[in-house]
């Protein structure tokens, strides 16, 4: 079932902003964008260890909508398709930077558990 257009009315810019961001896999796909520049489906699914076909296909249509991914395909057989951040992407992971240090300071904090993370994207915001 698709969800409605994210169009409003906003209490506050937090609000406007987790609505483009709310889901599970939204931020960690912006982590990956961004950690590897261009990534096709198949390389975003390995990445994120859990994330369905569905959902992931999912969040890159509604991330693609809000104009924070561009989705790109190439006239091949078979079809290929890449995904990159788009300047909206980019600077929306920017802001996201220090929610992760929050983050990752409270996993320290209250020693949470960390799952492991293939090591080329741990250099990202995330």
């Amino acid at each position: 079932m698709a969800r409605a257009p994210r169009t409003g009315p906003y209490i506050c810019g937090i609000d406007a902003a987790l609505d483009v961001v709310s889901g599970k896999w939204k931020g960690l796909v912006l982590w990956e964008l961004h950690a590897h520049g261009v990534r096709r489906f198949s390389e975003l699914r390995r990445a994120l260890p859990g994330v369905s076909e569905k959902m992931l296909a999912q969040h890159l249509r509604e991330m693609e909508a809000d104009g924070l991914v561009l989705r790109t395909v190439y006239a091949e057989v078979p079809p290929k398709v890449e995904y990159s951040l788009t300047e909206s992407g980019a600077a929306l992971n920017e802001a996201l930077l220090p929610l992760g240090a929050w983050g990752r300071e409270r996993v320290r904090r209250k020693g949470l558990e960390v799952a492991p993370v293939p090591e080329a994207s741990e250099t990202a915001a995330g």
